[in-house]
């Protein structure tokens, strides 16, 4: 059978594919796999019994749960919905936004191919754009999202030491610049596999730079602020004409109901609003109708604030004290945790690459996510991104515990 470059390119086997089989078998059934790897939100009680409660709520209503289930929403998303998004933002932040700067997608991912592909590739006037991320590790899928091949170009980052096995990324401003050939520049904040947090002055310099070269600043928020802000340090929440803010439900806690949110110029919206139509049809309603009551009350807010942000502070503080703890080599530092869910351990001089360890510990039933995955636009070889992988947090307490215990006894037999 011969396909197109588009599907010789979009059926090949992919890191976003390994990561999400992986976590879909897990979940799903058979081995009884230790499932450390993939992005699948926790499931907290407190927010399940308000999800619960507004099913409830929709369902004893005269006609709200008809319309939901049996109702097309315009391509550019369910009005309601961002309208109460829009005054959200005008009355907490004072954005300068209205419901034409606002779009609903089916979740980030479609967000993503979507934006990316929007502003890079092939242009109108035969030149190429790429995407340039200014900071590695990146998130995993971005990296084939690409309808063209060369599609980032990426900067290492600096390296900063906290103690003896903590660090942190920085943003090489240094090294930083952006070309004629860049379309924009992508971030994810938190940045998703590190936790890294870039600071409201990172922001503010990618910024200026983005509007000198007329090109927009694109920022990954599925797990920031506003919502679920699972940040756990000073960061300011930002939106400015010329920025593009991608937010989710799916770290709210409603990873199956793929919602995206996207705060844009209106120019971008529309576009994305035509999108939106000709892939398909219109972004599913059942995400918008979960959640616009809580956005209309503020209780999204307050719940991001209050449950799920606290929820995994805490988690993150219990799993880097356990890895210390258990970790017997002195050649380990994990990058601090500032937000999301993840840990990202680097395993200096490790004995084999992330790949194999990624392997040993799936034979232990345990999975992670190897690091070098994460890595797309890399322009030379560094072996840190071999030294690396992402571990996930937000599962019940007893797994990962127990899931932490067997990477430690791996890593420590590796360099013993």
């Amino acid at each position: 059978m011969q396909y197109s470059r588009f599907g010789a390119k979009f059926s090949q086997y992919s890191g976003i594919m390994q990561l999400m089989d992986d976590m879909g078998r897990a979940l799903s059934g058979g081995r009884d796999m230790i499932m450390l790897g993939g992005g699948n939100p926790a499931h907290i009680g407190e927010m399940e019994a308000i999800f619960r409660q507004e099913m409830q709520r929709i369902m004893q209503s005269e006609d709200q749960f008809e319309k939901m289930i049996g109702d097309y929403d315009p391509p550019q998303g369910n009005v309601e919905c961002i309208e109460a998004l829009s005054r959200l933002y005008q009355q907490t932040y004072d954005w300068p936004v209205t419901r034409e700067n606002i779009a609903l997608t089916n979740g980030s991912q479609t967000t993503f191919f979507m934006l990316l592909n929007l502003f890079a590739g092939e242009m109108k006037n035969s030149t190429t754009k790429k995407i340039l991320l200014p900071i590695l590790p990146e998130y995993i899928g971005y990296s084939d999202v690409g309808l063209n091949d060369d599609f980032f170009i990426a900067f290492k980052p600096k390296i900063t030491e906290i103690d003896e096995h903590l660090y942190e990324y920085k943003i090489d401003f240094d090294r930083l610049q952006i070309s004629s050939d860049i379309g924009a520049v992508c971030i994810s904040r938190p940045t998703n596999p590190s936790g890294n947090v870039i600071s409201d002055e990172e922001i503010a310099k990618l910024y200026d730079m983005t509007r000198e070269h007329d090109i927009p600043l694109i920022i990954d928020s599925a797990y920031g602020a506003p919502f679920p802000n699972i940040v756990y340090k000073p960061a300011q929440p930002l939106w400015k004409p010329g920025m593009i803010l991608c937010q989710s439900l799916s770290k709210f806690g409603l990873p199956s109901l793929r919602t995206g949110i996207v705060i844009a110029d209106k120019e971008v919206i529309t576009a994305l609003e035509r999108m939106n139509a000709i892939i398909s049809l219109a972004p599913i309603r059942v995400g918008a109708g979960m959640v616009t009551h809580m956005i209309k009350n503020g209780e999204i807010l307050r719940l991001s604030n209050e449950v799920i942000r606290p929820f995994y502070q805490k988690k993150a503080d219990q799993a880097v004290e356990q890895l210390k703890s258990e970790l017997k080599t002195s050649r380990f530092a994990i990058h601090q945790p500032q937000g999301a869910f993840f840990l990202w351990l680097w395993l200096k001089s490790s004995p084999v690459p992330s790949q194999e360890l990624y392997l040993r510990l799936k034979e232990k039933e345990v999975l992670v996510v190897p690091g070098h995955y994460f890595f797309p636009g890399l322009q030379e070889p560094w072996q840190h991104q071999h030294e690396c992988i992402r571990i996930t947090y937000a599962g019940k307490d007893d797994i990962t515990e127990k899931g932490l215990h067997i990477i430690a006894e791996e890593i420590n037999t590796l360099y013993n």
